[in-house]
């Protein structure tokens, strides 16, 4: 794969979404930031400011959401637009890696998890390194599996998601790095 073919969609937060920028624009690889007006972000390199239009676009039920991921999760129009804006960066990339920690109910904690439900939906290739667990996982259509040692994922798209907790760890920036290295290195 040739790394000037790639491209990274993320979200630019902090955290997880920050450290994939980071190591994307290590290894000369564009990137996509897609965020609305209002969101502060911390990735400034190919930010996509969607307008009221194009959030419609993303738009789904929160009660849907929330029956989904088996959890509530609140009304507010700027949890609707972060929503919306995760819909641009899956229904982008190829291949989804993401950051953060697998539940027993086998959905992703927090935001993200929706990230990872949706990517679940439309059949990607989903990866999560569980920062808890310190180990990626690679979702097979039903369940979770471990990757092993010398297993771990590489990127296999050249258009491919990089998203996650705000609550990154040192594993969890140490996961991303070797993930870019593994592929690009």
């Amino acid at each position: 794969m040739n790394k000037e073919d790639c491209i990274l969609f993320s979200g630019g937060i902090k955290g997880a979404e920050s450290e994939f920028g980071i190591n994307a624009e290590r290894f000369g690889i564009e990137e996509v930031n897609f965020t609305f007006e209002g969101h502060a972000i911390v990735r400034q390199r190919g930010v996509r400011i969607l307008n009221h239009n194009e959030l419609k676009n993303g738009d789904v039920s929160l009660e849907y959401i929330s029956k989904l991921m088996n959890r509530s999760y609140t009304k507010t129009p700027m949890f609707r637009k972060i929503l919306q804006s995760i819909w641009y960066q899956i229904n982008s990339g190829q291949d989804i890696y993401v950051i953060g920690e697998i539940l027993e109910d086998k959905t992703v904690k927090g935001g993200t998890g929706w990230g990872a439900e949706f990517a679940k939906l439309c059949n990607k290739p989903l990866h999560v390194f569980d920062q808890k667990r310190n180990l990626w996982f690679t979702w097979n259509q039903e369940d979770w599996i471990e990757c092993k040692k010398g297993d771990e994922p590489v990127i296999g798209h050249v258009h491919f998601v990089g998203t996650g907790t705000r609550f990154l760890e040192d594993k969890g920036r140490k996961a991303v790095a070797e993930l870019f290295e593994r592929t690009f290195g």
